[in-house]
């Protein structure tokens, strides 16, 4: 982004919504990830304390759930594959548990209509019924705290991501109300 000012937004109509949760925002965390969800799993039972631009890399649900909840959106690129899906009710519930403000999956999930009574944020592709891979080998490619693109937008660690009914846009900086000085 070549101005701070400038927002990008994901291409509109790309994501369903899942969960009871319409609206979320805030830092953006990122994963890179192929039809396995081990480094998913990883990184939502750490919290958000735990993002790469946090400097705290040794946080747990346990210790996340009980500080004052941050505000970080993970976003995961699993290549927009077809071919399972990433993350279902049981991940979801750790995305609520542990603190999360959402997710966004460049991917597909399952379990939706547990999801959708859940107090979570989850905007992804669509639902599939097959469970991802827990092979280690296909685990090896996965990264974390990377820049990652999808959606016509190159989503950053560090800034930041809303997302409402209509649609998803990011920011290099935080345009919470909190935050505009007068």
């Amino acid at each position: 982004i070549a101005s701070p000012q400038r927002l990008q937004v994901v291409q509109p109509n790309l994501f369903k919504s899942y969960g009871k949760k319409t609206s979320f925002h805030g830092k953006i965390e990122t994963i890179r990830c192929f039809e396995c969800n081990t480094l998913v799993r990883e990184v939502l039972d750490q919290g958000p304390s735990s993002c790469s631009w946090s400097g705290n890399s040794t946080s747990s649900c346990s210790s996340a759930a009980n500080e004052e909840k941050a505000t970080v959106v993970l976003v995961v690129d699993g290549g927009g594959s077809q071919r399972c899906a990433l993350l279902g009710d049981i991940l979801a519930s750790m995305v609520k548990d542990c603190g999360w403000s959402g997710v966004v999956m460049n991917g597909y999930i399952r379990d939706s209509k547990a999801i959708n009574e859940m107090d979570v944020g989850i905007k992804a592709l669509g639902t599939h019924p097959l469970k991802s891979s827990k092979d280690h080998q296909h685990s090896m490619g996965s990264k974390r705290g990377i820049h990652v693109s999808f959606g016509g937008v190159e989503f950053v660690p560090g800034h930041y991501l809303y997302s409402d009914e209509d649609g998803i846009i990011v920011s290099e900086r935080d345009l919470s109300l909190d935050n505009v000085v007068v």
